[in-house]
C-alpha cells in the first residue's frame, strides 16, 4: 500500500498566497459590478479627515509626525518577535526534553518586554507621545549678550517686507552720474611692456 505524499510547509505557504490572491481579485471584481460608480468632483477630492483641502500638498511637514511614527513602528516591530517566543514557549516535547528551556524562554520574555516597556517610559516621560508638550524645554547659553538685544533683533527682523512678485518688468532708472572735471579724470597710463610676435621659421 503506498503512502499518500503529504503537502511541504513551503507548500502550505504557496496555497495561503494563492488563496489570498485569489480571494482580492474575486472581491474586487464584485465591487465593480455591484458597486454604483457616480463620480463628482467632492468624491475625487483629496480626503484630509474630514477636513477641506486648503493650499499646495507640497509643504513641509511637522517633525512630530515623524517622531509619533518611529516611536508606532519600533514597538509595533518589535512585538512581532513575540510570535517566534510563543512557538518555543508553547513547544511541548522541547520542555518535556528538559525543563530549564521553559523558565529560560520565560525569564528572556521579561527581559525583553521590560527593555520595551522602559523604552517607553522614557518616550512617555519626556514628552514625546504628547502633540503639544505642556513644558517646552528652553534652551539656554552661557554668554553675556542681553536679552534687550535679541528683543531689538527681531523686531527688527519683523520689519521685514518681502516685495510681491510681479510678471511685468519695471524698468531700473540708471543713477545719475556726476559729470567728472578734467582734473579729476584718471590720467591714461601706458601699457608697462610691448608684446612681440616672431613669425614660425618654416615660412
Amino acid at each position: 500500500m503506498t503512502e499518500v505524499s503529504q503537502i511541504s510547509e513551503f507548500g502550505k505557504i504557496l496555497i495561503f498566497l494563492i488563496t489570498g490572491i485569489i480571494m482580492v481579485c474575486v472581491i474586487f471584481f464584485f465591487n465593480r459590478l455591484l458597486a454604483p460608480s457616480n463620480p463628482n468632483y467632492e468624491k475625487l477630492t483629496s480626503y484630509e479627515c474630514g477636513e477641506e483641502p486648503t493650499g499646495n500638498a507640497w509643504l513641509p511637514f511637522n517633525s512630530r509626525f515623524y517622531v509619533i511614527a518611529l516611536i508606532f513602528l519600533l514597538f509595533d516591530v518589535e512585538m512581532v518577535f513575540v510570535f517566534p517566543w510563543a512557538t518555543v514557549f508553547g513547544n511541548h516535547e522541547l520542555i518535556a526534553a528538559d525543563n530549564r528551556w521553559g523558565w529560560f524562554s520565560l525569564a528572556e520574555m521579561f527581559i525583553f518586554l521590560g527593555i520595551l516597556i522602559l523604552g517607553l517610559v522614557y518616550v512617555w516621560a519626556k514628552g514625546d507621545l504628547e502633540w503639544i508638550k505642556a513644558k517646552p524645554t528652553v534652551p539656554t547659553t552661557d554668554v553675556n549678550i542681553p536679552l534687550s538685544f535679541y528683543q531689538r533683533l527681531n523686531l527688527e527682523q519683523g520689519k521685514f517686507v518681502v516685495k510681491p512678485f510681479s510678471m511685468t518688468s519695471e524698468p531700473v532708472a540708471p543713477e545719475p552720474v556726476a559729470a567728472e572735471t578734467p582734473a579729476e579724470a584718471a590720467p591714461v597710463r601706458k601699457p608697462m611692456f610691448k608684446p612681440t610676435f616672431k613669425k614660425p621659421t618654416n615660412e
